[in-house]
């Protein structure tokens, strides 16, 4: 449990999609201090569309709600494992300044349009179906000055029963991170810390028509499939980031 609870929020609409990749991918884009995590020898490079939702100081009443779209990955620092993002693209400008002022992560400008429960069962996941009414289609536009252009465009819905993660398994690998970390000025290893409880999760199926995240952060496009998951919304605690 965190110290300090600095910020609260909920999220919502999830997906996580994870795609296997060798090792020497992710280590080859790590800043100095940080190695990678694996699960049963692969590393992963997670995309994920989500919404965060009353973004607040525990002394404010409400709160900035805006939608995100980040890639990760998944390493070992200096205060234990976390979650290391190559980007995270959001639709609110000043929820981007103050993330990259206060969190130093690299947060850029988006236009993102979010639309819930108007989902056709046949055009999600080839077919595969799924809740309808549930579903989300996601759609980015970084515009962002001066760095790569991104775009992602998905429709996902839930497919199956929900569950919890059991330890040890690949889901809770891929989702049951409490901690961040990103590298600041010089090089300097930050940490942030975040906490809630265990995630509820349900597969799910989607169709992806594009997604340039990949290139827009120097990889190639992982081969095959990815693995994915739908997440039910969850309250989240945040603490201030500190040197790692």
């Amino acid at each position: 449990m965190l110290g300090r609870r600095w910020l609260e929020m909920t999220w919502r609409d999830g997906l996580f999609a994870h795609w296997p990749v060798d090792p020497e991918v992710v280590a080859a884009a790590l800043p100095d201090g940080l190695s990678v995590a694996t699960h049963d020898g692969d590393a992963y490079l997670g995309v994920v569309p989500f919404v965060m939702d009353d973004i607040r100081p525990r002394e404010l009443p409400t709160g900035l709600s805006f939608p995100e779209l980040n890639l990760r990955t998944y390493v070992e620092g200096p205060n234990g494992p976390g979650v290391y993002f190559h980007s995270l693209d959001a639709d609110d400008q000043l929820g981007v300044a103050v993330a990259r002022g206060l969190f130093r992560l690299p947060y850029y400008r988006a236009e993102t349009d979010v639309r819930r429960g108007d989902g056709d069962p046949e055009d999600i996941g080839d077919g595969n179906g799924g809740d309808a009414g549930r579903s989300v289609r996601f759609t980015s536009r970084r515009v962002h000055r001066g760095v790569p252009h991104a775009r992602f465009d998905a429709t996902y819905a839930p497919v199956g029963e929900p569950f919890t993660p059991e330890a040890g398994s690949l889901p809770a690998f891929l989702l049951e991170n409490y901690r961040f970390y990103t590298a600041g000025s010089g090089g300097r290893l930050y940490v942030g810390e975040i906490d809630h409880e265990p995630w509820t999760l349900r597969p799910a199926a989607a169709s992806i028509r594009s997604n340039t995240l990949f290139a827009a952060n120097g990889f190639d496009h992982p081969d095959g499939d990815p693995i994915l998951h739908y997440a039910d919304p969850i309250a989240v605690t945040a603490d201030r980031i500190r040197r790692a």
